[in-house]
C-alpha cells in the first residue's frame, strides 16, 4: 500500500503515459553494454543489432532507436523480496529482451542539476562518462560541448517541466 500525502509524481521512468497512439517493439539487449534503467534512450549497436545505452562515441547522434519501457508486472530476479521494488527502482534484466518505445509519450528522468525544461524544449543526452549529477545515458536540458548528444528537435522534445524528483515527459515522434 502506498500513501501519497501531497502530490503524486508525474509518472515513473519508462512508463508510456498516453494510451494512444504509441509504438513499442521488443529488442534484444547488448551483451556487454545493456541498458541500465527504464526510461533510458538506446541506440542500435551496429555489429550486434542489439540495443545499448548511449556512450561517448555517440556524441554526434541525433536520432535514437527509442526509450526503454518499464514492464508491468515486473519479473524480479530470483532471491529478491518476491519482486518487491520501490517505485522507479527496478532495473532491466541483463541478457534478455527489452521493450523499446519507438513513438509516443514516455516518462524519463532529467539528470539532477539540469536547468528547468518547458513544453517543446529540445532533448539532450549525456554521453560522456558519469560525472557528479551527469549520468551517462541520462537526459539533460542543455548542450554541453563534447559531453551531450543533441537529439533531433523535430522528433524528440520535452512535454513540460520535470516534477520534484526529475520525472519528465518526453515526446518521441517517428
Amino acid at each position: 500500500m502506498v500513501a501519497i500525502l501531497y502530490r503524486m509524481q508525474a509518472g515513473f521512468p519508462g512508463d508510456p503515459n498516453r494510451a494512444h497512439p504509441f509504438s513499442i517493439e521488443p529488442c534484444l539487449v547488448h551483451a556487454t553494454t545493456p541498458p541500465t534503467a527504464f526510461g533510458q534512450p538506446v541506440v542500435i549497436d551496429a555489429t550486434t543489432n542489439t540495443v545499448r545505452p548511449m556512450v561517448a562515441g555517440d556524441v554526434s547522434s541525433t536520432v535514437i532507436w527509442g526509450i526503454t519501457v518499464r514492464p508491468y508486472p515486473f519479473q524480479a530476479p530470483f532471491g529478491t523480496a518476491y519482486g518487491g521494488a520501490a517505485f522507479g527502482a527496478a532495473t532491466p534484466a541483463p541478457l534478455s529482451a527489452i521493450d523499446v518505445l519507438r513513438s509516443g509519450y514516455i516518462m524519463g528522468i532529467l539528470n539532477a542539476g539540469s536547468a528547468a525544461v518547458k513544453k517543446g524544449s529540445p532533448v539532450f543526452v549525456w554521453t560522456a562518462v558519469t560525472s557528479g549529477n551527469h549520468i551517462q545515458g541520462g537526459f539533460e536540458s542543455a548542450a554541453n560541448a563534447g559531453n551531450t548528444a543533441a537529439l533531433d528537435p523535430t522528433r524528440y522534445m520535452y512535454n513540460g517541466p520535470a516534477d520534484a524528483l526529475g520525472n519528465v515527459e518526453i515526446i518521441c515522434n517517428p
